[in-house]
């Protein structure tokens, strides 16, 4: 039976060497976050074993099948600058034509990203984090290839890239280098490597757009979703309110547009589904036409030549295009046929090369560049796929099942070409986010589960993206207790859809985040619903979470779980540890140490309250990793225990 709220109001732990020992103040449960935060003792005793060889093999070689990231071209098209993790951690390459040999640009064993590619083409800012922790660094650094320079990389702080400047002269970054709950705005001289303080109000700010006079669109996030604007001028030193202040209202994206006064934003105020529309100082107006889908994305170029944007239709990504002074459709490049998912990557300052993914159920995604003066569609990166016959790989059907209260919850399903002796297992994934969506597509991953014997089932529960705000903010804070019954509906239904001459399968949970937190739920508050469970970097204790994640999550987190004063009772109840002693069926709980989002500590405590039921409970931790694995070798033991936990239970 559940633990009683009145003797305990959450389950929480210390951290004594190797022992771990029940406390009844959740002022102590824990503290902190990262690999300081528990002694290093207990993750090496929790570090991940060795997997069976042929498993190891069978997930390495899934591996192999991938696409680099699309990149980004070079000012005059005749480069691509892109990320690829082929080493083992993503790392920097360059094209110098199409589908010519990859020139490697960075290295080293922490991950790599590009930022962006100065207006010249022969500079590269590069963001650069180490072991997970989620505190990058800022880098420049030639595209010819060299070494790096560091604009800035402080332990403990994050450094994120804005932009360069149209001269090339300054770099503008954000930090929170002031607060850790709050990120200043700065910019650095490219050539005395002096920093410069533009705004240093509390606040999560980030820069939006820019004006070639030095004027700034600052975006101040607000919650999980909701954000302000406010416009900085460089001859005053001042801001002045834009769009969304005051308000609670979704405003993402937002850009100058074409015209004097005119933004563009991404934003759901004016209808159920998100709509991309033109600000004009007083009124929104649709300009991407009445649609019954999220727009879930869109970009302009900085010579404001087009809009680029895709629509959600129910997982699948449909690309778009606008004048982006007249907002009249423009014609798209004919692409293959049969794509699950079609989207813009990058474009040029000018705008005239833009990269566009196409990616289907049965291969990687391919890349192109798209030169819109010439009309010259070229594929400039090839996936790869050896040894692996991807025709092979399941699709996913878009299906549901019903929830309690009659409502249908759309799920996608893979299922293997046959199981012996039947009915199949099924292994249920929930999403992070929560404001995630499970989506269809090519995913090794999830083949690799598929090929294990599994019916692999992603639903999008009531709080997922993708389907209406009404959808979305249905499990905000304490209204996530009239709908988490999702989860366990999910089990009744595949029970029976997936019996086989009345027999039903066995049903298994897992995920990763938000996911694992679903799947912690599914073990305890649902005990019984599931025959075994996998959570990866899941939340165990809503209010320590609260506490102990990083601070500048904490304003984000808040908005979507709830106030830890204001709905403290609700936060107890969702919580999977006060109901640990419903748990009957085997655990498994895997955790990054250096995790700045769900700390270490939620796995510990969640496993030293598991244990005490008797019940199977795993745990592993990963002493380099943070919020899921980064690198290669990581990432099959993560797969592969996950995996390995399965089959043995179900």
């Amino acid at each position: 039976m559940a633990l009683s709220r009145s003797t305990i109001r959450l389950l929480a732990v210390s951290f004594t060497g190797l022992s771990l020992a029940a406390s009844a103040n959740p002022q102590t449960a824990y503290k902190g976050h990262g690999a300081d935060s528990v002694p290093a003792e207990v993750v090496a005793q929790y570090a991940p074993k060795p997997l069976p060889a042929e498993l190891a093999r069978h997930i390495q070689s899934m591996m192999d099948v991938r696409a680099p990231g699309m990149g980004q071209p070079s000012p005059d098209g005749t480069r691509l600058f892109f990320g690829w993790s082929v080493t083992g951690t993503p790392q920097l390459w360059r094209l110098d034509g199409p589908n010519t040999f990859p020139v490697q640009l960075t290295g080293g064993e922490d991950r790599t990203t590009l930022a962006d590619v100065f207006p010249d083409g022969k500079t590269l800012a590069i963001q650069r984090d180490r072991k997970g922790e989620e505190n990058p660094g800022l880098y420049l650094m030639p595209a010819a290839g060299g070494p790096l320079t560091e604009i800035q990389h402080l332990p403990g702080i994050q450094t994120f890239f804005q932009f360069a400047s149209d001269d090339g002269k300054w770099v503008y970054y954000a930090s929170n280098d002031q607060k850790p709950d709050s990120y200043a705005v700065y910019r650095w001289n490219v050539a005395t490597r002096q920093k410069e303080l533009l705004v240093g109000e509390p606040g999560l700010w980030s820069v939006g757009d820019h004006r070639p006079d030095g004027t700034l669109l600052l975006k101040k996030s607000t919650g999980s979703l909701t954000s302000e604007y406010w416009e900085w001028s460089p001859a005053t030193r001042k801001m002045t309110p834009v769009l969304g202040v005051g308000e609670s209202v979704e405003y993402e994206g937002t850009v100058y547009g074409a015209a004097p006064g005119e933004l563009l934003v991404q934003t759901p105020k004016l209808a159920e589904f998100r709509q991309l529309c033109r600000w004009d100082g007083k009124k929104l107006t649709p300009v991407s036409g009445d649609l019954k889908w999220d727009v879930n994305g869109f970009s302009l170029d900085e010579a404001k030549t087009r809009v680029l944007y895709t629509v959600n239709e129910g997982g699948y990504t449909k690309l778009h295009a606008l004048d982006a002074r007249t907002f009249r459709p423009v014609d798209l490049p004919k692409l293959p046929e049969g794509a699950d998912h079609v989207y813009a990557g990058a474009t040029t300052r000018d705008g005239r090369f833009t990269t566009i993914g196409v990616e289907t159920a049965k291969a990687p995604r391919t890349s192109y560049v798209y030169d819109w003066k010439t009309g010259a569609l070229t594929r400039w990166v090839v996936p790869s796929a050896p040894e692996v016959d991807t025709t092979a790989f399941a699709a996913a059907t878009l299906e549901s099942y019903p929830a309690r209260d009659g409502t249908k919850i759309p799920v996608f399903v893979r299922r293997p070409k046959g199981c012996d002796p039947a009915p199949c297992p099924v292994v249920v994934e929930f999403h992070g986010g929560p404001e995630g969506q499970a989506t269809p597509g090519f995913s090794p991953y999830a083949q690799m589960f598929v090929d294990a014997g599994f019916v692999f089932v992603e639903p999008n529960v009531r709080g997922s993206d993708g389907y209406g705000k009404t959808w979305l903010d249905a499990d905000n804070g304490p209204k996530r207790l009239k709908v988490w019954t999702d989860i366990e509906d999910a089990a009744t239904w595949a029970r029976k859809a997936f019996a086989v001459d009345g027999r039903a399968p066995k049903v298994g949970v897992m995920g990763g985040s938000y996911g694992g937190y679903s799947s912690l739920v599914a073990m305890t508050k649902f005990a019984g619903a599931y025959d075994a469970g996998v959570s990866i970097v899941g939340i165990g204790n809503l209010l320590t979470f609260l506490q102990n994640t990083a601070p500048y999550r904490r304003i984000l987190r808040t908005t979507e779980y709830g106030d830890p004063e204001k709905d403290h009772d609700a936060l107890v109840e969702l919580s999977a540890v006060t109901h640990i002693g419903k748990l009957k069926a085997p655990l498994q709980i895997q955790q990054g140490a250096t995790d700045p989002r769900v700390p270490v500590g939620e796995a510990i405590q969640m496993y030293e309250a598991a244990k005490k039921t008797g019940v199977p409970t795993e745990l592993v931790l990963y002493a380099d990793e943070g919020h899921g694995a980064g690198r290669r070798d990581n990432q099959v033991l993560m797969v592969g225990h996950a995996l390995r936990f399965l089959e043995t239970y179900l």
